[in-house]
């Protein structure tokens, strides 16, 4: 029985105001908002540490990465891929990850800039902004005393020198050498790095020495001194390029003094050298090789090294083994690899499908861009990515991505501040469509585009697990 002074205060109270209680609407949900809600269910994050990317499409959630942090617990590498057709934000995320990585203190990055415009590299501005000048190799400017690496450097280890002067015959020829070929050039080294002790040696006495073979390595073989000769002439053809031919000037001389290999950023600017010519990936074999043995060091520091038209590297047998090396040996020294590729099928229908393969299979986070759909379920196949996630990105606008890292696959939407806009809008046919726009029209367009993302994965989740056949 309720308590009469109970009875009083609500009968008075119904009079003042009417009924007390209330009606509530029935609570619905969806499979996804409860998969959200209830934690345990919900896809797992990437961590607190690290550079904010932007934020996940599909919770909203902030999206946190950091290879350094992530390595060894939820990452088995620290190495990325990058995936997209132009115009995506490919740039953008490559430019706003490397400054975000700049405020620690204790990073360094190493960029291949192989892309420009008016004469000058993509990350020219950027440069300018941290009062860096960049390396430029040019072939034209080296002439007049511009920027030479020598790949006989004594930084260099002999193996290494051997090993490069190998990978920039054999990607010239398009074929390996042979053991005749092998041997006249490892002689012309030996001899060479024996007998010039007074300078460095560089490329023009290999050169001389192959097409002049010294009688001690005749008789040491048992063959005339005309075969050996013979022997080395192709290779010495082909060198002959770097020292008198289009490429003379860059690599045909004594390291250029004071290059800053102590900045926070280091800028090789390739955007002179015609990026579909022989001479891109000879020259990033130099470029890689020389980093290895001057810039990387087993001190404390995180260092970063992103190569963009990195099929020139994958696609190339020769080169990708050497960068195969410097993959493996950059986990135990605080490396990680970043390779900015337009197509994946440029590299995994290539002659170097193998190596491709090793290099792909090193990269634990990868990174896909807007594609075609037939371009999208070739790189789902390669890379193991789950059917939804294959089906939604030709559906992607700028500056939306699919991530997977290490399995934890997410849709992120990449976040630029105002502050990091005008050094990361360079491409200038970017910059020009999106004048016309608004501010207002840009944002509406910008959630439309997230909402189609969202409600496509939510309509998909269900399915994560699947994977394209």
């Amino acid at each position: 029985m309720r308590d009469p002074l109970s009875v009083v205060t609500d009968a008075f109270t119904s009079f003042l105001f009417g009924k007390v209680e209330t009606t509530r609407l029935p609570v619905r949900t969806s499979t996804g908002q409860a998969q959200a809600v209830y934690l345990p269910t919900a896809a797992p994050g990437l961590g607190d540490s690290g550079v904010i990317i932007g934020r996940e499409v599909y919770s909203g959630k902030g999206y946190i990465y950091d290879p350094f942090q992530l390595y060894g617990q939820q990452l088995p590498a620290p190495h990325w891929l990058v995936l997209g057709e132009s115009g995506n934000g490919k740039s953008a995320l490559e430019k706003t990850y490397v400054l975000r990585q700049l405020r620690f203190r204790d990073r360094q990055v190493v960029v291949l800039d192989a892309q420009g415009e008016d004469g000058a590299g993509e990350w020219n501005l950027i440069a300018q902004e941290l009062g860096i000048t960049p390396i430029r190799l040019d072939p034209m400017a080296a002439l007049d005393k511009g920027i030479r690496l020598n790949p006989l450097d004594p930084a260099i280890t002999t193996t290494g020198q051997l090993a490069l002067l190998r990978t920039i015959i054999e990607v010239a020829m398009g074929h390996g050498l042979d053991e005749r070929s092998g041997f006249a050039l490892k002689v012309a080294h030996a001899y060479v790095n024996e007998s010039i002790v007074e300078r460095q040696p560089v490329l023009s006495d290999i050169v001389e020495r192959l097409r002049h073979p010294e009688p001690e390595s005749a008789e040491a073989m048992n063959v005339p001194i005309d075969d050996v000769r013979a022997w080395g002439l192709d290779v010495a053809l082909v060198l002959d390029r770097l020292v008198d031919g289009d490429l003379r000037g860059m690599f045909d001389g004594p390291t250029t003094v004071g290059i800053d290999l102590d900045a926070p950023l280091i800028v090789f600017d390739l955007s002179h050298i015609d990026r579909n010519s022989i001479a891109m990936p000879i020259l990033m074999a130099i470029v890689g090789v020389w980093l290895e043995h001057t810039w990387i060091r087993p001190d404390r520091k995180k260092r970063i090294f992103l190569v963009e038209e990195a099929w020139h590297i994958i696609n190339s047998p020769f080169v990708a083994q050497l960068f195969q090396r410097l993959l493996k040996f950059g986990r135990r020294l605080g490396l990680s690899f970043v390779a900015v590729v337009h197509h994946l099928s440029d590299v995994v229908d290539g002659a170097a499908a193998k190596e491709a393969a090793a290099i792909l299979k090193m990269a634990s986070t990868r990174t896909i861009y807007a594609q075609k759909a037939d371009e999208a379920r070739a790189t789902g196949r390669v890379l193991g990515l789950p059917r939804w996630a294959v089906e939604i990105i030709p559906t992607l606008t700028p500056g939306i991505a699919v991530w997977d890292v290490n399995g934890n696959v997410q849709v992120v939407k990449h976040l630029v501040t105002e502050t990091e806009r005008p050094l990361v809008f360079t491409d200038r046919a970017m910059t020009e469509s999106s004048a016309d726009l608004s501010d207002d029209a840009l944002r509406a367009a910008e959630l439309e585009a997230e909402e189609r993302a969202a409600a496509f994965v939510e309509q998909h989740v269900g399915d994560s697990e699947s994977t394209v056949a």
